[in-house]
């Protein structure tokens, strides 16, 4: 093991990245890290960066904490957490001088730095003194480097072991399985590591009155509060969890009508039924909206055109990803900004938003600003709104049914960044 001598302590403030292979489980790992940090009242932020397939491709997820909140990544990484063999050596040179590299003891990597201080964690050997299910080691090693990361950085355990009950619904048998491996893998770290880094974690009340969300979650939820009454959409990467997060929530949140709902939603057979749909909705004097991508939005835009100069309001988010036609649909873009400006045959001029975190799609700015305007609004968001982020909570109030006939088209860009 190398090691760097640390001079001084860094507390709450670091950028942590951790390399696994996409489809491995590792999701859960790094949001409980993620939850269990926020619960330690420390402002955070989490980014996913994975590849267009279901299994099997490099995926690296990014944790920033400071108690200034910034979100940005860095452009090296103060810690790195190594659990694939693809991108070890690659991973290893990423960390930036006087930072930490931990990585699984059956990885083999050239350690050809001193510069660096190195952990090296025995990962088969832990999970197999667990006990834990043979079909579930695979994914349960993950668990490994969270309890390694608490016992390094000093996240709270039993933060840890409220994130996996978040996580997990409450379910007992989950819960105390993966935290079984969590306090193993932290109780092996404290008996076997002697700790050569200066960064370190220290709870503090930063994040009173303040959520964890990313920007489809916040969006949908934001929709909800502007009052929706019908959203038909049809799936497409990377929209397709802003509809499915209001799907969760709007029974929650909405309170129904004595003979039944007073919402629809509804998956459509593609994107031309979709905004259709939503343009009768809006016609009939329904709060609708539809959610889609680039693609999807250029086979809308007649039927936008159609909406804008007969003034029919409808909502429509754009979440936007990598072109040209259907591009790379798991990294993000801002390349749609001009066409949904000028959206539709004609002199058409669409307001543009831009905002700056997932806080302002929780509002609801979508149904104000065509009400007030009686013209199309697009809001554009930067490549950081889709990450897993802390905002500052605020109660929206839901602006009045009968205002709806005031709207126009509204036009909502989020860049992809899930």
């Amino acid at each position: 093991m190398s090691e760097v001598l640390a001079n001084e302590k860094v507390i709450n403030d670091f950028s942590m990245t951790v390399a696994t292979v996409n489809g491995s489980g590792s999701a859960t790992s790094n949001l409980t890290i993620l939850r269990a940090i926020f619960r330690m009242g420390l402002p955070v932020s989490g980014k996913n960066l994975f590849p267009s397939n279901i299994k099997g491709l490099p995926t690296w997820f990014t944790i920033r904490v400071n108690e200034a909140g910034y979100t940005a990544r860095k452009h090296e990484d103060d810690i790195v957490i190594a659990m694939n063999a693809q991108t070890i050596s690659e991973d290893f040179h990423k960390v930036k001088s006087g930072g930490v590299f931990i990585y699984s003891s059956n990885l083999k990597v050239e350690l050809d730095r001193n510069d660096v201080t190195v952990y090296e964690i025995p990962v088969k050997q832990i999970i197999k003194e667990c006990n834990a299910p043979p079909k579930l080691r695979i994914y349960m090693e993950n668990m490994i480097y969270v309890g390694v990361a608490a016992e390094l950085f000093k996240i709270d355990l039993e933060k840890i072991k409220l994130a996996l009950s978040y996580h997990f619904n409450g379910k007992e048998a989950a819960v105390k399985i993966n935290f079984e491996v969590v306090e193993a893998a932290a109780k092996w770290t404290e008996e076997n590591i002697d700790k050569n880094d200066p960064y370190y974690l220290k709870e503090i009340d930063l994040t009173k009155d303040m959520i964890m969300v990313d920007g489809n979650t916040a969006g949908g939820i934001g929709a909800i509060f502007g009052g929706v009454q019908l959203c038909s959409w049809y799936p497409i990467t990377p929209a397709t969890s802003l509809v499915e997060h209001m799907s969760e929530h709007i029974g929650k949140l909405r309170n129904n009508s004595d003979d039944g709902k007073n919402y629809a939603i509804v998956q459509t057979e593609d994107e031309l039924a979709a905004i259709g749909m939503a343009i009768g909705g809006g016609w009939a004097g329904l709060r609708s909206m539809t959610s889609t991508s680039g693609p999807g939005l250029s086979l809308m835009t007649e039927f936008i055109g159609l909406a804008y100069y007969s003034e029919i309001p409808v909502v429509i988010w754009n979440v936007q990803r990598v072109g040209p036609s259907t591009g790379m649909p798991t990294r993000t873009a801002q390349g749609d900004i001009i066409s949904t400006y000028y959206l539709g045959h004609g002199d058409t001029e669409h307001i543009l938003l831009f905002p700056s975190n997932p806080g302002p799609t929780l509002q609801t700015q979508e149904f104000v600003i065509f009400q007030q305007y009686q013209m199309t609004s697009i809001q554009t968001q930067n490549t950081l709104l889709d990450l897993m982020g802390t905002i500052k909570y605020v109660l929206y109030r839901r602006a009045p049914n009968n205002m709806l006939k005031l709207c126009h088209l509204v036009l909502f860009s989020l860049a992809f960044l899930c």
